[in-house]
């Protein structure tokens, strides 16, 4: 689903790449859509083949640290889907053997893309709300069945569960806007009939100027309110989580049509600010044009031009730390 989804509709419309291979082991499926790449049976296949700089590696998320650490050797780039690895320590050894050996680990985290978190954005840097008080980022679904994919149920299995599976997208999204937090507090609970690992856990984090953010997510939230809820000394911003790409590529949708990204009318957020007299003001904010491709250009420039790649190192130690905790 990663690759069908997130990835090849990038690599074949993006002008920096060219979608030359993947790996198949079970059914081939690529060729049907993508007649001119190759479908190589096996890993080593794919890392002996020498036109190949960046490796994708959207394995099972236990395997990422194998099959990035055997990339890496093959004197290949790697773009790592989330979450990076289970612990820092794991992803810490990736960095390192990536700066020995000249090459860049880049983590794929595509919902700094989202136009929901990008309208958000917007408005927090816009200064219209004021001191930020608190933040409410949500991540909800409903999925009372276990997952068929039994390594994503399994206690023992590393990083599984809802925590390493939507965590990464709303702790790399506080990061990307606000840093590292002075203190956190993390909540989970196990919630579905016959579930091992977490379906739900909570964060609060703590920021200067006493600031705020609560982020949560659920396996079981049968109606999900808003995504995101902000709130500042002079307004508040309410935006529902409307971001319309994983649809429209699963859909069949490319990046380059015209519709891409935009979110359908009625998805506005709503901006609410106040007066020095206490006058409300109603504003209906449009969120920006959501692109995943901003990261994966992000991706060409830092690897043909050594531009620092949005996604920091650092960004993944502290996400990790947050959920290693």
């Amino acid at each position: 689903m990663s690759g069908r989804i997130f990835h090849a509709p990038f690599l074949t419309t993006n002008p920096g790449f060219k979608f030359k291979a993947v790996v198949e082991r079970h059914e081939k499926k690529t060729q049907a859509r993508y007649p001119d790449v190759l479908s190589y049976d096996t890993v080593d296949e794919l890392l002996n083949d020498e036109e190949i700089e960046l490796i994708i590696v959207n394995t099972p998320s236990y395997t990422h640290f194998d099959y990035a650490m055997l990339a890496l050797k093959a004197g290949k780039h790697v773009l790592l889907e989330k979450p990076a690895t289970a612990t820092s320590a794991q992803v810490k050894i990736l960095f390192d053997l990536a700066r020995q050996l000249n090459l860049h680990l880049l983590l794929y985290q595509n919902r700094r893309w989202d136009s929901g978190f990008l309208s958000v954005k917007e408005v927090i840097e816009s200064g219209k709300l004021g001191e930020l008080i608190e933040i409410h980022f949500r991540f909800d679904r409903y999925k009372m069945a276990l997952s068929p994919k039994v390594a994503k149920e399994t206690k023992s299995t590393p990083a599984s569960g809802l925590l390493y599976d939507l965590g990464p997208h709303l702790i790399d999204n506080i990061i990307c806007l606000f840093g590292r937090p002075l203190r956190f507090r993390k909540t989970t609970a196990i919630h579905r009939p016959g579930s091992e690992v977490v379906d739900y856990f909570n964060y609060h984090l703590e920021y200067p100027n006493q600031l705020n953010i609560y982020l949560t997510s659920g396996l079981l939230i049968a109606e999900a309110g808003p995504g995101f809820v902000v709130h500042g000394a002079l307004g508040s911003f309410i935006k529902d989580k409307c971001d319309v790409q994983e649809a429209q590529l699963d859909g069949g949708m490319l990046p380059t049509d015209p519709a891409y990204g935009i979110e359908p009318e009625g998805s506005d957020g709503k901006l609410v600010t106040m007066s020095i007299d206490n006058q409300k003001t109603v504003e209906w904010v449009k969120a920006p044009k959501g692109d995943y491709n901003g990261l994966f250009t992000a991706v060409y420039h830092t690897i043909r031009n050594n531009t620092l790649y949005p996604i920091t190192e650092e960004h993944i130690f502290w996400q990790l730390e947050l959920m290693e905790a």
